[in-house]
């Protein structure tokens, strides 16, 4: 393992965009690196030296030590980034749990952990992360950064401004974990964090054109152009967005959103709300999914209009952002399994009957990947400075 220099910050622009290239798309030779970024030969070398010294980038095949043709930039093999040359640690705060990995700088995960939330106080919240990050750190000493997703509006990857889920309102959340863990921290909307990571590392990668639809407790819609997300100052709003995002004007009412709207339709707790409300039982989600596979007629309409209603949504996303790949994932993405057909039968009632056909992935997938997206923003903040 290539000895870790405290030199790597900051990297400058130059440096950066190698690194991001490196990371991404690596091992790249340095001739397809240079065509990639435009550089010349000099350029090159120049950029990656210091890189290399720092233990970032390795030329594949050295096991990590840089040899003098490499420092001279006389290399005959290809770049990599040194993916455990820096740990990071990632955090997805829900309403009654915290989950938390450790991944390398390519995301892999090394180590993961959860523990339940009992209750909202902030100061109890950053006493339940820093005994986490201890306990990770313990095992990881090399963990460099902490990057936290929540289901909140955040300003300046920072303060979580408001988290209809936590209850909090102004929490210098950054700040906090930062004094309490003595590491670099940046926190964002929890699907902002998920759509850089899928479009880093995930089905997004090498995509100039990219959207992500979660469906679970809210709903969350994220749209990556020219290969970067797009930022909004909606972010974080997506259960408020969700509530106005009209689907049919004739659909159920709930607590969670207008009549017909896509949050009244689609997120878990207005299904179980529609199943109660109709049975006066209390039903888990994946309860009213199998009782729709298995037929049972209110399961199977409450499951079918939610279908109905997902495949509207896919539809329109398809229509105006035309994007190359829909992604589709959350913890709700189960009703997929069990009414995929109706989904299809509405994407195609509302598209042209000349489009592509829609090129939707689903991602079945639990809460820890959603911390491996905050792991991913860590790493892009931290290191890189990818803004």
């Amino acid at each position: 393992m290539t000895t870790l220099d405290a030199s790597w910050l900051p990297l400058s622009p130059g440096e950066r965009a190698v690194a991001i290239e490196v990371l991404v798309h690596g091992p790249l030779s340095r001739a397809e690196l240079a065509r990639r970024l435009n550089l010349s030969a000099g350029s090159l070398t120049r950029l990656t030296k210091p890189l290399i010294e720092s233990g970032l980038l390795v030329e594949k095949g050295t096991e990590g030590a840089a040899s003098a043709e490499v420092r001279q930039g006389r290399p005959s093999q290809p770049l990599d980034m040194v993916a455990e040359s820096r740990l990071f640690i990632g955090f997805k705060i829900t309403e009654d749990m915290v989950y938390g990995v450790v991944t390398t700088l390519r995301s892999d995960i090394m180590a993961r952990d959860e523990r339940p939330l009992t209750t909202h106080e902030p100061a109890s919240v950053i006493d339940l992360l820093g005994e986490m990050t201890r306990e990770f750190t313990r095992a990881h000493p090399r963990a460099a950064g902490i990057g936290i997703g929540v289901g909140a509006g955040v300003r300046d990857r920072s303060v979580v401004i408001r988290s209809p889920f936590l209850d909090w309102d102004e929490v210098p959340l950054a700040e906090l974990v930062e004094e309490r863990t003595g590491l670099p921290t940046v926190v964002e909307n929890d699907v902002a964090a998920l759509v850089e990571a899928e479009c880093w590392f995930g089905a997004g990668r090498g995509l100039d054109r990219f959207a992500v639809l979660t469906i679970g407790a809210g709903l969350g819609y994220g749209l990556v152009s020219g290969g970067r997300r797009v930022v909004s100052s909606e972010d974080g709003l997506s259960l408020g967005r969700g509530r106005h995002w009209m689907v049919d004007p004739h659909g159920p009412l709930t607590p969670y959103g207008e009549r017909g709207s896509a949050v009244s339709l689609l997120t878990i707790p207005s299904i179980r709300y529609q199943l109660h409300a109709a049975t006066g039982r209390e039903m888990t989600y994946e309860e009213i999914l199998g009782l729709a596979a298995d037929g049972e007629p209110m399961a199977a309409r409450v499951v079918d209009e939610a279908a109905r209603a997902l495949g509207t949504i896919v539809s329109q996303i398809a229509n105006f952002a035309m994007p190359q790949k829909i992604l589709l994932a959350g913890e709700g993405v189960g009703l997929v399994d069990v009414a995929g057909a109706a989904v299809e039968k509405a994407i195609l009632a509302n598209r042209h009957p000349q489009a592509d056909k829609v090129n939707l992935e689903t991602k079945v997938s639990d809460f820890h990947d959603w911390a491996r997206g905050a792991a991913v923003l860590a790493i892009q903040v931290l290191v890189l400075g990818s803004a």
